[in-house]
């Protein structure tokens, strides 16, 4: 059966593939469209997989809260590049995997993914040519929850009140974004956070040949005002920094049960390139 420009332009329109990918399809297909696109989904399989092994460290954060505030996920969506990350399918996609994760009140990833959503992941790995991945959900639910995502979609916040209300949530979640606290009470900072400080405290110069109970109680000090920096509710709040985001949320009549911030490719280990050592890779390998 010839292929006709008509039939191409139609492929490529539903694919969103390249003109002679889909010539080619069509051709082996003999000219049946939607035999066509079958072919090329499964063959998205094994294009996707070939590109799963390339590193996905980019990327967006989104969140989604109920109208009652009773519950919110917050999603982070790698990708392997930021002009990737701002593309329009590939903000389509984030939008589909928060709504099934909000709507499930999921926070498994591979229980999300399952059927439709991984199609959908492989047909945009096979039409946008990267990487990308759904890499954390967390879902958070307490009497009040608010969110704030940072403009540039790369950080953001999810906090649970005990009162209160959504915008005061929703505040105390931008100065999360803002500031990264490491905990949300001075209590609950880790013991091996804690010890580890000790010892950098101990080896400061201004330590050295002062008697041990001048040592302990300068420590102390110290301690406690490390304590205070980096536990949320004894941070000044950064829309008023003469409060306290504890007293912040004191005041309206509730108290900070929990928050969770996700920043895009945290922890992520980047692949260093060297361009030059591929590309005379690339041609010693093709002379």
């Amino acid at each position: 059966m010839a292929i006709t420009a008509s039939m191409v332009k139609e492929l490529r329109e539903r694919t969103g593939l390249p003109m002679m990918e889909c010539k080619k399809a069509l051709t082996e297909a003999d000219g049946d469209i939607e035999k066509a696109i079958e072919d090329l989904r499964k063959a998205s399989g094994l294009k996707a997989a070939k590109k799963a092994g390339r590193t996905a460290a980019d990327g967006v954060v989104a969140a989604k809260v109920a109208e009652d505030g009773s519950y919110g996920v917050l999603v982070e969506v790698n990708s392997e590049t930021d002009f990737v990350a701002r593309d329009d399918n590939f903000q389509a996609f984030v939008a589909k995997v928060v709504d099934k994760a909000f709507a499930e009140r999921q926070q498994d990833v591979a229980a999300l993914m399952e059927g439709e959503l991984e199609n959908a992941r492989e047909a945009l790995v096979q039409k946008i040519g990267e990487n990308i991945g759904v890499r954390r959900i967390q879902l958070v639910e307490a009497p009040v929850v608010g969110a704030y995502v940072h403009s540039n979609n790369r950080i953001a916040a999810l906090v649970a009140l005990s009162g209160g209300d959504v915008e005061m949530a929703k505040d105390v979640a931008m100065h999360v974004t803002a500031v990264n606290p490491q905990v949300n009470k001075p209590e609950d900072m880790p013991a091996d956070v804690l010890e580890k400080e000790k010892e950098i405290i101990k080896a400061q110069p201004d330590m050295e040949g002062k008697p041990a109970e001048i040592v302990e109680k300068m420590m102390g000090g110290r301690i406690k005002k490390f304590l205070k920096e980096n536990s949320l509710v004894e941070q000044p709040f950064v829309k008023n920094p003469d409060v306290t985001v504890g007293k912040l949320v004191k005041d309206g009549g509730a108290d900070v049960v929990s928050f969770v911030r996700f920043e895009v490719g945290e922890g992520i280990e980047k692949e260093e390139v060297d361009f030059a050592a591929e590309v005379a890779a690339q041609v010693k390998s093709s002379s």
